[in-house]
């Protein structure tokens, strides 16, 4: 069994320390409720709502920052709440024009990854998945942990099994050795319940980090 690590490298962050429930759109709307409570929250609540607030979207252009801050917070947290500690798994990307695929399944739940790469030579990857203790939350992280991957991606898919994703999001830079996370455009790829995906003739062919945070079917009981 492969030792604990860290699902993403380590963020500065402005908000506070994670509470013990992550933050949804739901405790969004909680917290614009809770502004006009005279009292005071408990700390956890309220640190949950600070969370929401600072992070939700106002509109669509707001959606990727959203996604892309709840999804590594999820990722830290379940990284330290898992109820079998994340499974981390190295593979090698490798160029040459053919479809490859990667999975990795934990507590009933897979992840896999299909691509399509060209250029350069064989580049080391990391797929970690992680399952929350209450088993609502299963989490997904692809990347290259260099940060910056060198190939020319024709093509990139990651999909779970057993879930519905709740947050997704892709990168053409990882953050690793001073650099940072760089998103790709929303209009690069698409999101589905289960799927992330390139979309034709808009991906710019750079990929180095997939995040994916999914619901399991106990947080619908």
């Amino acid at each position: 069994m492969s030792s604990p690590c860290p699902l993403v490298p380590t963020i500065p962050s402005p908000f506070p320390p994670l509470p013990h429930a992550l933050p949804t759109p739901k405790m969004a709307a909680a917290a614009s409720a809770e502004r006009q409570e005279p009292a005071l929250s408990p700390p956890g609540r309220r640190s949950a709502g600070f969370l929401a607030k600072m992070a939700a979207p106002s509109g669509r252009s707001g959606r990727g920052l959203w996604g892309a801050v709840v999804a590594a917070a999820a990722l830290l947290w379940l990284g330290a709440r898992a109820a079998e500690g994340p499974s981390t798994a190295e593979f090698d990307v490798r160029p040459g024009g053919e479809v490859h695929s990667f999975s990795r399944s934990l507590g009933g739940y897979t992840c896999t990854f299909t691509y399509s790469a060209q250029g350069g030579t064989n580049e080391q990857w990391q797929m970690i998945v992680g399952v929350s203790e209450d088993d609502l939350l299963f989490s997904c992280s692809v990347w290259r942990p260099q940060g910056k991957s060198y190939l020319f991606f024709t093509q990139f898919k990651a999909e779970v099994k057993g879930a519905k994703i709740e947050h997704a999001m892709a990168y053409s830079q990882a953050a690793a050795g001073g650099q940072s996370d760089v998103p790709l455009k929303q209009e690069e790829f698409e999101i589905t319940e289960t799927t992330v995906f390139h979309r034709e003739g808009k991906f710019r062919f750079e990929l180095s980090k997939l995040m994916i945070v999914a619901k399991t079917p106990r947080d619908e009981l």
